[in-house]
């Protein structure tokens, strides 16, 4: 399984990068108005970082006009992937961006339905959103097992990028069911190293060490 940050912190992609934690980095609206930088220049320093697909996501909702944005976003380095969201214009865009051969991730997929659309306009990934179906009391990880069954019956190529993820329960889940790819914030990526047990066990270690007396360095 791949990880890709869901953030536009340059400092904390560095941070998982130096431990080989990072595969690829999605940004979106949200996350660039929360780095307060300017889109073009924060893309581009994640680019030069990171050599896997770095999402940057168009504004516009007219098929004409996210072509433009897509086409400019991706001169920023041969590693983006032009993220539109998943509307007929969106799908309009993917179709053009992919028969020119770039990356093209869909993104707010909420239905098996709309990811079969993806994967028929040539979308290289396509970004089930978990965490807010479960907000409105739907299975987001039963959407990620419908999608990969759906692919694998037809042998589709896009990748399922499983995004939305508020836990790490939702990793593991979706770590079970075949997930290519998932992106989370690195709060969540961290928050896997976390078991009380683990804190437990190393506390006993420490307390039955200090009485040994003994010093290894």
């Amino acid at each position: 399984m791949k990880f890709f940050v869901d953030t536009a912190d340059v400092a904390a992609i560095k941070e998982l990068a130096d431990l080989g934690m990072v595969d690829g980095v999605t940004t979106n609206p949200s996350l660039i108005l929360k780095s307060g930088r300017d889109i073009l220049e924060v893309t581009k320093e994640i680019c030069e970082m990171i050599p896997g697909p770095v999402s940057a996501e168009v504004v516009a909702t007219e098929a004409p006009e996210m072509i433009a944005e897509g086409l400019k976003l991706a001169k920023i380095a041969s590693n983006i992937a032009i993220k539109v969201p998943l509307t007929w214009a969106g799908l309009t865009a993917c179709k053009a961006f992919a028969s020119e051969g770039h990356m093209v991730n869909v993104t707010l997929c909420f239905s098996a339905a709309q990811a079969i659309l993806a994967a028929k306009a040539g979308a290289t990934f396509i970004s089930p959103f978990l965490g807010r179906l479960d907000d409105i009391n739907l299975d987001g990880v039963q959407l990620i097992d419908d999608i990969r069954t759906i692919y694998d019956n037809y042998d589709f190529k896009t990748e399922i990028l499983a995004a939305s993820i508020r836990s790490v329960n939702h990793i593991t889940e979706v770590a079970k069911i075949g997930a290519d790819v998932i992106t989370a914030p690195p709060s969540v990526i961290k928050a896997m190293a976390s078991h009380p047990l683990t804190d437990k066990g190393l506390d006993q270690f420490l307390k039955d060490w200090a009485k040994t007396g003994q010093k290894i360095v």
